[in-house]
């Protein structure tokens, strides 16, 4: 299988079910930027990274997966078979994060990301998460979105915000507190 097809050479990309959009269509921006913020993701799993994290990692890595899928697909005409979406994946994060929480002190302020690189990764996950949000909303404004896309996006961005604490935790660096 030949990776080039030519096909995009016009600046148009096809959707799973043949209907073809310009690249910078919102729906290809919205996929595009959950394969960025996978690729932070497996980024984040090079770092040191408590090992709990590195399971939950790789699911997360495989939910971003589905619904680019479900992104890539032409919400009104595909007969492809997409891999379902886990519509439990928000509680999933839930209780990953308030299992992380009961080990974090307190959080009395914002907290400037940064410290390490592991950190600072999770932070990056973060903010692309946020991005990735932001402009799948806006995509489900003007057209299908599965509903669940942007409940677990919220969440995963609150995910990596307490990842990079407890990153930072147990690997001993410090927080550095926002002072205004």
């Amino acid at each position: 299988m030949k990776i080039y097809t030519r096909k995009g050479d016009d600046g148009t990309t096809g959707l799973l079910g043949g209907n073809r959009l310009p690249k910078h269509d919102l729906r290809i921006e919205s996929y595009g930027l959950l394969d960025e913020l996978n690729v932070e993701v497996g980024a984040l799993r090079t770092e040191p990274i408590p090992p709990s994290l590195e399971e939950q990692l790789l699911e997360i890595q495989n939910q971003l997966f589905v619904l680019g899928s479900h992104l890539a697909a032409d919400p009104y005409h595909n007969a492809f078979d997409l891999p379902a979406i886990r519509t439990d994946g928000a509680e999933q994060l839930e209780q990953w994060i308030d299992a992380m929480d009961t080990e974090l002190p307190e959080l009395k302020s914002f907290i400037l990301p940064g410290g390490s690189s592991a950190v600072s990764q999770a932070h990056r996950c973060r903010v692309q998460c946020r991005k990735a949000e932001r402009t799948c909303t806006a995509l489900a404004e003007r057209s299908f979105v599965q509903p669940f896309t942007g409940v677990f996006l919220n969440r995963l961005s609150d995910y990596f915000f307490t990842a990079a604490r407890y990153i930072a935790l147990k690997n001993n660096v410090i927080e550095t507190p926002w002072r205004p």
